[in-house]
């Protein structure tokens, strides 16, 4: 932290199934999770940076690292602060992305309409969708599942990640299958 109170953020990337997650965070929590479309590997490894990590970045990694190998395991572990800015607000956004992660569980679905109505404005499902195109920490903050009314999976990272949303919601779903 600097004398200021600002945050001061450091990085560390992973290779996943789903691609490189160059994750950032200072020691107050975990910033966001960058998913990098294209860069596909079958082990969830830690790459660089672990020396400096914060303890919430540590954390974060470890429940990645679970996610992937043995999804229904995360809830046995500490949860990283989240401390990006945007979920530090009081926004409407804010509001729908703290919804959906305590109220939408591993292997679970929901669709815009009704995470529209859990967050309290039943009309707002465009501003649903837009939270989910902000959400700073996917994975975590689980916006892979949110799906369209008509049960089709939607535009995951603006299109670029449709595959991806598809893979998490299979991982999920296999893994609580398999318990």
């Amino acid at each position: 932290m600097s004398g200021s109170g600002a945050c001061v953020l450091r990085g560390v990337s992973l290779c996943s199934p789903v691609g490189e997650l160059v994750l950032s965070g200072c020691d107050r929590g975990v910033h966001s999770i960058d998913i990098k479309v294209g860069t596909e590997n079958k082990e969830s490894v830690l790459s660089d940076g672990q020396s400096e990590m914060s303890t919430e970045l540590q954390r974060c990694v470890d429940w990645i690292q679970c996610y992937f190998i043995n999804p229904e395991s995360v809830s046995s572990l500490p949860l990283p602060a989240l401390h990006h800015p945007l979920l530090q607000s009081d926004s409407f956004t804010s509001h729908v992305l703290w919804t959906l992660f305590k109220e939408v569980g591993l292997g679970k679905t929901v669709s815009y309409k009704q995470l529209a109505e859990m967050s309290g404005n039943p009309k707002a499902v465009r501003a649903v969708g837009g939270a989910m195109r902000r959400n700073p920490i996917p994975l975590i903050v689980p916006c892979h599942r949110v799906l369209c009314s008509s049960g089709q999976s939607g535009r995951y990272m603006g299109g670029k990640g449709d595959d991806i949303k598809v893979w998490l919601l299979t991982h999920e779903k296999k893994a609580l299958e398999s318990t």
